[in-house]
C-alpha cells in the first residue's frame, strides 16, 4: 500500500488516514453516489469536503484530480496491483468499488447493470440537473418556456421507464446494486431540492415512490448522504 501524499490534491486536503480511500466529494446527487456506497461496502475511507461556495473543485489541487472540475472523485491508496488508483466520474467509482469490495453487482447481471447505471448518468441525471435550473434557479428567468417544458417532458419519460422497470421487482435490478445507488439521489433530489413533485407529476409513478422510500429508509444510504455535507 502506498502513501497518497505524492498526489498535489493532497497538499489542501492533507490526509489523516492515508491507508484509507480518500474520497472529494460533496453531497450532490452525483456526489452522494460515492458516499452511499462506500457505507454500503463498509469499505475505510476518509472523506473531504469539496465546497463550491469558494470553488474548490475549481482549485488547481482539485483538478490535479480531476481536469473536469467535477465531483466526486477519490483515491484508493491500494489499487489494482497495490499501487495507487485516482478515479474519477461518479460511475467509474461505483463500478470500481463494487468490484473491489464484491458487493452490489452480480456477476451474472453485470453488463445489464451497467446499462441501467449508464441511463442514469446519460438521462435521468442530466435532465432532472436541466430541470431543476430551468425550474428553481436562473433558468426562472428567461421567458422562454419551452425549454423548461422539454425537460419536464423528459423526464416524465425517465421517470415512466423506472417505474415500468419496478413493476414486478423492488430493486431495479431485483437485488439492491450500483444501479439503485447511482439513481436513488437524482429522484430524491427532484422532488426535494428541486420542488419538483407536482411539477412532473410525481404521484403518477407509485413504483418509482414506493422504491425511493425503501432506498431512502436504508441506514447506509442515511449515512452516504451526510458523508460530505448536511442532506
Amino acid at each position: 500500500m502506498a502513501d497518497p501524499s505524492h498526489f498535489p490534491i493532497t497538499r489542501k486536503w492533507p490526509a489523516q488516514h492515508p491507508d484509507r480511500i480518500q474520497l472529494y466529494s460533496l453531497n450532490t446527487p452525483n456526489g452522494v453516489k460515492a458516499g452511499i456506497m462506500l457505507e454500503e461496502t463498509g469499505l475505510p475511507y476518509e472523506a473531504h469536503l469539496v465546497d463550491f461556495a469558494t470553488d474548490d473543485q475549481k482549485s488547481p489541487e482539485f483538478l490535479s484530480l480531476n481536469p473536469n472540475g467535477k465531483i466526486p472523485a477519490m483515491i484508493d491508496p491500494a489499487g489494482p496491483g497495490g499501487r495507487p488508483l485516482a478515479l474519477f466520474e461518479s460511475g467509474a467509482i461505483l463500478i470500481y468499488l463494487a468490484d473491489k469490495s464484491g458487493k452490489f453487482i452480480d456477476p451474472d447481471q453485470r453488463y445489464e447493470t451497467i446499462a441501467w447505471l449508464m441511463w442514469q448518468m446519460g438521462g435521468l441525471g442530466p435532465m432532472f440537473g436541466q430541470l431543476g435550473f430551468f425550474h428553481k434557479f436562473a433558468g426562472r428567468a428567461i421567458e422562454d418556456k419551452r425549454p423548461l417544458e422539454r425537460y419536464v417532458g423528459e423526464s416524465r419519460r425517465l421517470l415512466g421507464v423506472l417505474d415500468t422497470r419496478l413493476q414486478d421487482r423492488e430493486w431495479i435490478m431485483g437485488d439492491y446494486s450500483i444501479a439503485d445507488i447511482a439513481s436513488l439521489g437524482w429522484v430524491r433530489n427532484l422532488i426535494g431540492f428541486y420542488e419538483a413533485r407536482d411539477l412532473v407529476g410525481f404521484d403518477d409513478f407509485p413504483h418509482v415512490a414506493a422504491w425511493l422510500e425503501r432506498g431512502l429508509a436504508r441506514p447506509a444510504v442515511q449515512r452516504g448522504l451526510l458523508v460530505t455535507g448536511k442532506a
